[in-house]
């Protein structure tokens, strides 16, 4: 009988373990990059197009600065509170996009935004300044891109991360990276394009992620890195785990009920 015992313990280890090596998956990031060495990046995917709500710091000087004053916005003042489409910042006030994808700019009145990157917006406001001012330099910065990354990460949230040039590695990397239960072949990323949401997969075993126009994260964009099987079929063994216990404490609960019943009417 012993040894019986002992052959069926030795089998259901057996079992358990092949089933965990079968269901194991890597963990490594572009895997082919053992074979494929080269990545041609798409510039064009860098480049943050503004959008309604998006905040911008805009500073214009020249070699005299009296001569471009007039064109940057006063610092905040307490007692005031600052002027409208405005906000505080630690440099000097900001600029929001209206729902219009306009602002409301110095001397020069509103400007329409959206759809500019910040290049291109800090050039044209450079042409419109040069009229009046010689050698005007602009400089333009987006200061509120920010990104969800959910699901299968360390540190889930929403992050406000410095730059333009933002990959889903740098995103990922300010999560702490993926946990070991996270599927890496099937990343979502979910992105606001003329006014719908579109979902896009990307996998990141391999490396030709890094050539698709989604490897370079847009302003709002949702990262959600879903669980692997793993997790997933733990997740269901728990649950139903938890169900077996609450029938079971269920049924214990109505005999106990009944065998006092019983007995109560017995003595009777």
């Amino acid at each position: 009988m012993k040894i019986k015992s002992t052959l069926a313990a030795v089998f259901f280890v057996l079992m358990f373990m092949s089933s965990c090596s079968s269901s194991k998956e890597s963990l490594n990031y572009f895997e082919d990059t053992r074979v494929t060495r080269d990545v041609t990046f798409d510039t064009q995917a860098t480049r943050i197009r503004l959008e309604p709500h998006d905040e911008l710091f805009i500073s214009v000087s020249s070699l005299v600065p009296a001569a471009t004053a007039q064109y940057n916005l006063p610092l905040a003042n307490p007692a005031t509170g600052g002027s409208l489409q405005t906000t505080t910042s630690p440099r000097q006030q900001t600029y929001i996009v209206d729902s219009k994808g306009d602002i409301n700019f110095p001397v020069l009145g509103k400007l329409h935004v959206q759809g500019l990157t910040t290049e291109q917006l800090a050039e044209d406001i450079t042409a419109r300044i040069s009229k009046e001012v010689k050698d005007p330099t602009v400089r333009v910065e987006l200061v509120n891109f920010k990104v969800s990354v959910l699901g299968e990460v360390r540190m889930p949230g929403t992050m406000t991360i410095p730059g333009e040039r933002v990959t889903i590695l740098d995103a990922l990397g300010q999560a702490q990276d993926m946990t070991e239960y996270a599927d890496r072949a099937n990343v979502l990323l979910i992105r606001e394009e003329d006014g719908k949401a579109q979902y896009h997969y990307l996998d990141l075993n391999k490396s030709d992620v890094m050539t698709s126009p989604y490897y370079y994260l847009q302003q709002n964009d949702v990262v959600i890195v879903p669980p692997n099987k793993v997790r997933q079929d733990n997740s269901k063994y728990n649950s139903n785990n938890a169900y077996k216990l609450q029938v079971t404490s269920t049924i214990v609960s109505a005999c106990s009920v009944i065998a006092s019943l019983v007995i109560a009417l017995t003595v009777k």
